[in-house]
Parts: structure tokens; sequence; C-alpha cells
């Protein structure tokens, strides 16, 4: 079943509110699903020539200080990583510089190697400039006190809470999923071709970690944008390659966009104001919004695209 939420800020006074507003909406989608939980928030975005990179952890006792100091003395003097629980955020110099230089996705390409390589335990949820995923098993409410979302502030984020139909409950199979810079996804539905999908996109090297289908929209998404596509082409790609039923929310860098299958038979509800941009897969989560009772409000339409970024 599972429950969607996003939410984008127009007004910047209100980004520092985002986390406690996203927070209110993602409890709202516990009964949807009690398994798991996780959040995509955009944040304290990196400088040019540097990477952001979400690490988590299957150890709840990682030393996360010496792994910043192994990451210092292999990779980069002046690395930087802050944790939380069992994630970690890294934050590297491409090519050991901090000068600017703007990455052509070899650098990072080999960062990641480097970690999959060399960090025994520890996956990369994220890849980015401003994107950081926190996902984990249990209820929406604790994951939200593990992390501490209410006190996060930003630009936009998504949310998902999980109940397990088609794969194990773990905090591997739990959304957000990202499989390129700054992009992230979550689903509510079921793809019947992602299998052969998968095998295609392992081909042209895109990685996944998981046997979850809504990796692999993400896996399409990253395919399709690296091939120079804009988001919306993509999604519009997406219409005609992924088979199945589903609701997706996306985040970008600048934004996020929400789409629907051509039947439309997961629930989805939009609201807008002059403040904020908001989706929900139930009305109630939205209702929680400050000003929602003054918002725009409607079903997002089959097999249309839904957009808003900082542009």
């Amino acid at each position: 079943m599972c429950g969607i939420v996003g939410l984008y800020i127009k007004s910047p006074e209100l980004e520092a509110n985002l986390g406690g507003m996203l927070s209110d909406m993602l409890m709202q989608m516990t009964e949807r699903g009690p398994d798991s939980a996780g959040f995509a928030i955009y944040r304290n975005p990196v400088a040019s020539g540097q990477v952001k990179i979400t690490l988590q952890s299957s150890d709840a006792d990682t030393d996360w200080e010496a792994i910043q100091a192994r990451v210092q003395a292999e990779i980069d003097p002046q690395a930087m990583l802050s944790s939380v629980a069992n994630h970690g955020v890294l934050i590297a110099h491409l090519n050991n510089k901090a000068d600017n230089k703007v990455d052509n996705g070899a650098e990072t390409e080999a960062l990641l190697d480097w970690v999959e390589n060399n960090l025994i335990g520890i996956k990369v949820t994220s890849v980015g400039y401003a994107i950081e995923i926190y996902k984990e098993k249990g209820s929406p409410d604790q994951v939200i006190r593990t992390f501490g979302l209410n006190s996060m502030a930003g630009t936009h984020a998504l949310g998902h809470t999980r109940m397990a139909t088609e794969s194990a409950v773990t905090t591997e199979h739990s959304h957000p999923f990202s499989t390129g810079r700054d992009l992230c996804l979550v689903h509510n539905g079921s793809l019947s071709n992602h299998n052969n999908l998968r095998e295609m996109l392992i081909g042209k090297g895109i990685r996944f970690t998981t046997d979850n289908d809504s990796e692999v929209a993400a896996g399409y998404l990253t395919w399709r944008l690296g091939q120079g596509a804009t988001l919306n082409e993509a999604l519009e790609a997406a219409l005609a390659d992924l088979d199945g039923f589903y609701t997706f929310a996306i985040g970008a860098k600048d934004g996020f966009a929400v789409l629907r299958d051509p039947i439309a038979c997961k629930p989805a509800i939009l609201a807008e104001t002059d403040d904020w941009v908001a989706m929900a897969s139930e009305y109630r989560a939205i209702a929680q919004l400050p000003g929602s009772e003054n918002a725009t409000i409607w079903e997002p339409e089959p097999a249309t695209i839904y957009s808003w970024n900082r542009s």
C-alpha cells in the first residue's frame, strides 16, 4: 500500500520549518506503511568541486570518526563526515582539490567504487550536491525521532512509509531510492517489467543495491537524464517504458515532480499555496500544513507530469 509525501518550499522564510512540516505529513501515512520509513531532504548544498554522499551502516555502533580518518588518509585530506544514528554524510573534494574543479562524473564514480570496495558494511543511499537520504526499519515516528527530521531545514523533501508486499522488510528496501546525483524517487504501486529493465540498465552502467522495483524506476530516470533528457522528458519516456501501476514522486536538485500511470489507480493529492507545494497519498497529510485551508487542491490527472523547480 505505502504512503508518499512531498513538500516544496516556495517561501524562503519557511525553509527552517521544512523538517517539522514534513514530519507532520509523514506521521499521517503511518497506517499506509508501518514497516519502514525514509525521507530525502535537499539542504546545505556543497560547493562546486565537492560531492555529498550519504552513507548507511549495517552496524549501529559504527565508528564514523575512524571512517572519516580513513577517507582523509586515502582519498581527500579535507574530507568531512558528520553522522546521526547509523547514517553518515560525507563531503569530499573531487580529485583531492578544493579548487572548484568541475566534476565530469569520473571522480565521483571512483569515489563510490572506493567506498564499495573499502568500507565493509557501508552502503550509499544518495550522491549529489544537496540531497541527503535517511531510511530505516520501524514506524515513521521512530524514523523521525532517530534522525531528527523535526529540526532539519531545507528547500524541499520527499518522504515514504512502506508496507512490504514484494520484498523483505529491510533498511535497504526502504524508500527513497537514489541512483543518480541529486535524483531520488518514492513509489506507491508495482512495476511488472522491472527485472528486464534492471538487466538493461546494469548494462548501461546504472548501479543497483536491491531487487526493489522502485529502485529500477529511479535507475531508469537516471539513465534517461544521462542521455541528455530533461526530467520532464525522462518522465514522458517512462510512461512508455515502465509497465505497471504507480504514483511517483521524484526529487531533483532544484525541485520535485509527480507522475501517475495512465490508469492512475494509486491515490495522490496535490496542493499549492503562495508558500509551498505539497503532495500526499491522502489529503489528511496536507491538512497538517499551515495555510492548507486556503490551498488550491486537486487530484493529479493520469499520465500527466506535474513539476516545480527554482528556475
